[in-house]
């Protein structure tokens, strides 16, 4: 994951996407194919993309994390600011061909970290119907979007880094309202458990 230039910017964001790809492949490997298949990748390539990633990631010269977001997926297409609590920072975001109404979203703190990366839903981008517990297939939906369905939500911690959790009610077919549990990677909805 290094160049610049056109051509080698479109290969860097192809490999970005394959990196999110592997870590969801522990939960929804058939999903997981399907997008690989449609990015035109093979599960060689996915496996290539991950290991310069890690290596970027871990390498003693590496940019911060922010800096490393632009020069893999080039100028935000947005910046946004966006105020937690009492302190002012900014949400950057990158469109993805592989999640066309998602943006990839690296919420930046004013010393320069970053303190989340996920994927949101793009503006104007018709948001998922949430009522009941079989709206919550995988990949229909955000951390945020379950989140706000499904009030009030309880973060749980992930089970790996880019992982989230939430802990909530949520009405199923049969009438009866169920503790549910929802992971998510990366932002998305990968699977959902009844508790009890």
């Amino acid at each position: 994951m290094a160049g610049n230039g056109p051509g080698t910017m479109d290969a860097m964001r192809l490999d970005f996407q394959l990196v999110l790809l592997r870590r969801m492949a522990d939960h929804n490997p058939d999903l997981v194919e399907d997008a690989r298949r449609r990015l035109g990748a093979s599960v060689a390539d996915m496996r290539e993309a991950n290991k310069r990633w890690q290596a970027m990631v871990r390498s003693p010269r590496t940019r911060g994390a922010a800096a490393r977001y632009r020069a893999v997926l080039g100028e935000p297409e947005s910046v946004l600011p966006r105020r937690l609590g009492d302190v002012d920072c900014e949400a950057r975001r990158w469109a993805l061909p592989l999640w066309p109404d998602l943006r990839f979203e690296v919420l930046v703190g004013p010393d320069g970290g970053v303190w989340n990366e996920w994927l949101v839903r793009a503006p104007g981008a018709p948001a998922p119907h949430l009522r009941a517990l079989e709206d919550l297939t995988p990949w229909s939906c955000t951390v945020e979007e379950a989140a706000r369905a499904f009030a009030p939500a309880r973060p749980l911690e992930g089970t790996a880094p880019t992982r989230w959790g939430l802990a909530f009610t949520a009405p199923g077919g049969d009438g009866e309202r169920h503790e549910v549990v929802a992971e998510f990677t990366w932002g998305l909805l990968q699977r959902t458990a009844v508790a009890g």
